[in-house]
């Protein structure tokens, strides 16, 4: 059964001097020509997006949109009319948001973050700025030290809420960022910690000593492009460490206290020493 709104893999029916046509079940599916891959034949299997055109028709490419259904993402804003706006996806055909669907009336430009979603009257892809009805942390999906996909939502007093895996929602409190957050921020985290009343806190990166070993191949490296030798240490600013190395300044104290375990480095006044290991 095909999925509109997500990719589908789908085999090649028969060729046309305008496509291929791609075999839906109970209907025949245009992938035009510019989107066929060189030395397509009938039988191959395509991994297709599927949507519907300017004329309603259901149509494939092999292009990658921002974001299928679903998805919550950030989007911005090409045009805006009285009926709603349209946001580039990706591609050639905008993504519509009805103005029932808008927060604050869109204004061509401007970044807008949005939740991909199938119009129930229609059965047109489209997006909504009203994303909270999407989450709820009611039943989770997710357990402590899972690695989930991360959205910054808003900020608050004490952090900001981050859309977890486009279900539920989380803090990632002030004092776990290393970094400068704008709302639609993505990137990779993980639960830090489930709380009474299903109430997540999240951490950007991977959690425990994975995420050490990861980091410990970096400073390793970085040691080694400098002469074995790294003028950073517990007492350097948090925003330097960043800069430099891409982590927290609480990751790499983690990290360089393990590769000092490991007698790999050794801590001098300034900075922190390679170890020679021959």
């Amino acid at each position: 059964m095909i999925k509109i709104g997500e990719y589908n893999s789908l085999p090649v029916k028969k060729e046309t001097d305008f496509g291929v046509f791609l075999d839906g079940g109970d209907q025949e599916i245009l992938l035009p020509k510019r989107y066929v891959p060189k030395g397509t034949r009938p039988g191959d299997i395509l991994e297709v997006f599927l949507y519907h055109d300017s004329e309603n028709r259901l149509i494939a490419t092999t292009e990658k949109p921002y974001g299928i259904v679903g998805d919550i993402v950030n989007l911005k804003a090409v045009d805006a009319t009285d009926q709603g706006a349209f946001l580039d996806w990706g591609l050639m055909k905008d993504l519509f948001v009805p103005l029932s669907q808008q927060l604050t009336r869109m204004r061509k430009g401007q970044e807008y973050l949005v939740r991909i979603y199938i119009d129930e009257l229609t059965g047109r892809i489209a997006a909504t700025q009203k994303i909270d009805p999407y989450l709820s942390n009611e039943t989770l999906t997710v357990k402590e030290k899972d690695v989930v996909d991360l959205v910054i939502y808003r900020r608050t007093d004490i952090g900001f809420v981050a859309i977890i895996n486009n279900l539920h929602t989380g803090i990632l409190h002030f004092g776990d960022q290393f970094r400068p957050y704008d709302i639609g921020d993505r990137f990779k985290g993980f639960v830090k910690a489930v709380k009474e009343g299903n109430k997540i806190d999240v951490v950007p990166g991977q959690s425990g000593y994975r995420k050490v070993e990861d980091e410990a191949g970096r400073i390793l490296r970085l040691l080694q492009e400098h002469n074995g030798y790294l003028p950073y240490h517990d007492k350097s600013d948090p925003e330097e460490i960043y800069a430099f190395f891409g982590m927290s300044k609480k990751t790499f104290k983690m990290t360089t206290g393990a590769l000092y375990k490991q007698r790999k480095i050794a801590f001098t006044k300034t900075g922190i020493q390679l170890i020679d290991e021959a």
